[in-house]
């Protein structure tokens, strides 16, 4: 069975070219939005929380803080509404899913950037 399953994602599933982030990596999503007719482009920068999953149903989560207020939005890795991602920070974390941040507020919120 995950073999068939493998089989048509290789197969039917379009790979777009996105560049390697991981947890802790400050990242721009650009994507699609549709309104009536008309299409736009909109972007999210934030922190990734986590990437899960694989191949077709990878998906990854990113947090940004709007004002006061946390925002999260979990993007598939194969949507067709992405345009591109852009790394704009790489950061060091010890977990490869960062939930503590979200309870962490002022210069405690802070990810040590590593220089490349």
């Amino acid at each position: 069975m995950e073999s068939l399953i493998k089989f048509v994602q290789d197969e039917f599933i379009q790979k777009k070219d996105f560049p390697v982030f991981s947890s802790g990596d400050t990242i721009t999503v650009y994507y699609e939005i549709k309104e009536g007719e008309k299409t736009r482009t909109q972007f999210f920068k934030g922190v990734v929380i986590q990437r899960r999953g694989e191949g077709a149903s990878e998906t990854f989560t990113i947090r940004k803080m709007s004002g006061d207020v946390g925002v999260e939005r979990i993007f598939p890795i194969n949507l067709p509404a992405l345009q591109k991602i852009e790394v704009n920070k790489k950061g060091k974390v010890r977990r490869s899913r960062i939930y503590y941040f979200r309870g962490l507020t002022g210069k405690k919120a802070r990810i040590k950037e590593v220089r490349s």
